[in-house]
């Protein structure tokens, strides 16, 4: 009887040993695919020009080519562009039109 819960504590062991061991692993992989996600994401992303103007409360993004406008997820951001033409590197949600800048610069074109 005492050997078959030796056998048993050894095996639960083992066992809790095998799972934290697969944990601390698996850790470096997940930190790697948030790297991964990230370098996705600005591979993604896409210039944008145009103006930043008002519409009702929040700052957009009007395109200049397509006469489009983009609304801005970083308001902080686009403020101190607000009416100049700009360049916006940008992720866009094309559910909700949202341009996610990754940058935001003056336009060489004024």
């Amino acid at each position: 009887m005492k050997r078959i819960l030796t056998a048993i504590a050894t095996l639960g062991l083992a066992s809790f040993a095998l799972n934290l061991s697969a944990q601390q692993t698996s850790s470096p992989q997940s930190q790697t695919g948030t790297a991964q996600q990230q370098v996705d994401t600005q591979s993604q992303a896409q210039n944008f020009e145009g103006k930043i103007t008002k519409s009702g409360d929040k700052l957009v993004l009007q395109d200049a080519s397509t006469q489009a406008a983009y609304q801005l997820d970083d308001q902080d951001k686009a403020k101190q562009y607000e009416g100049q033409k700009v360049k916006v590197v940008a992720t866009m949600d094309s559910s909700t039109n949202t341009l996610h800048i990754v940058n935001i610069t003056p336009s060489e074109s004024r």
